[in-house]
């Protein structure tokens, strides 16, 4: 190859290189800059930071935690959805558990761990998506003053663990179990004083786990029990968002939390109420998504009005 030619196609190559720079380094950035600066859009692409009395104290699009020194919630304020993203609302760990509907069984704790005063995730405990649910809907409940009945939801025992068994037994050409020979109860703990929450299925006499023993050859079977069919806990109160980032509530999980946060701040539930109200956001579009609560701007204003 000629040494003209190889000028030629590297100085082609040198063009190209300036040309994207200028464009795609310095243009597309400038552009974009300067589309956050229509009306509208440029509160959001500066982290819709709000300030109080000159300080940052959150961003409307990222929630929060509102708890004491201790991780308890604190009851003076309205408390957000769970978060998945890190230890909550990590903006560098936003994402989901990666838990679905299929994900029931627990990993159990190391009881020899358990016993030298380790925690229950350092010895190894797992919690499933739906014992995740189960716990968070009985602290929920505790928390806003609820009986268990009020606060039980289906396919949970009273204790807030998912209610799930393994039946063990001889299957039909469709791998369902014929009739069971054996029935564990695979979630919940038992001990001397506690029995397994179910105390027969089908006539078998329902078993207690016992750790290091595999019972996945069983048919995983979960219990409804008789919580009601809408329970009153609603769904954000005990899941996490897919972001684990989302700063806002429904209204039926600030109403819930109305009476208590009353109670703490000395007011009466219909003046909270109304906060609610006023803060309250549509669907986008009128279409889009249900009606919600940005928990931050809620609780700042409720400090303005109503100061513990």
């Amino acid at each position: 190859m000629k040494i003209a030619n190889v000028v030629r196609q590297h100085w082609a190559a040198l063009r190209a290189l300036l040309v994207l720079t200028v464009i795609l380094g310095l243009g597309y950035p400038l552009l974009i800059w300067l589309v956050t600066w229509i009306p509208g859009l440029h509160d959001r692409a500066n982290g819709s930071i709000i300030d109080v009395d000159g300080k940052p104290v959150g961003s409307s699009l990222i929630g929060q935690l509102y708890h004491d020194a201790d991780g308890l919630p604190l009851p003076q304020y309205f408390q957000g959805r769970p978060s998945a993203a890190g230890a909550g609302y990590d903006t560098l760990s936003s994402g989901g558990s990666n838990l679905g509907p299929e994900s029931m069984v627990d990993t159990p704790a190391d009881p020899a761990k358990l016993a030298t005063g380790t925690s229950p995730a350092e010895a190894g405990f797992r919690p499933s998506l739906l014992t995740l649910v189960c716990s968070r809907s009985v602290a929920v409940a505790q928390l806003e003053g609820l009986d268990i009945a009020a606060g039980s939801r289906p396919f949970c025992t009273e204790s807030g663990v998912g209610a799930v068994l393994s039946v063990i037994g001889p299957r039909d050409r469709h791998g369902s179990v014929e009739y069971p020979t054996r029935v564990i109860s695979v979630n919940e703990p038992c001990s001397a004083t506690r029995k397994p929450f179910l105390p027969r299925y089908e006539g078998v006499w329902v078993e207690c786990a016992v750790f290091g023993e595999d019972y996945s050859r069983g048919q995983i079977v979960p219990i409804r029990g008789t919580a009601p069919t809408s329970p009153q806990v609603p769904p954000d109160a005990v899941t996490a968002s897919g972001s684990g980032l989302d700063p806002n509530i429904s209204l039926a999980y600030a109403n819930l939390q109305v009476p208590r946060v009353a109670r703490a701040r000395h007011t009466r539930s219909e003046q909270i109420r109304m906060v609610v109200q006023e803060y309250r956001s549509g669907r986008v579009l009128g279409v889009f998504g249900e009606a919600c609560v940005n928990v931050l701007q809620l609780n700042l204003e409720l400090d303005r009005r109503y100061p513990v």
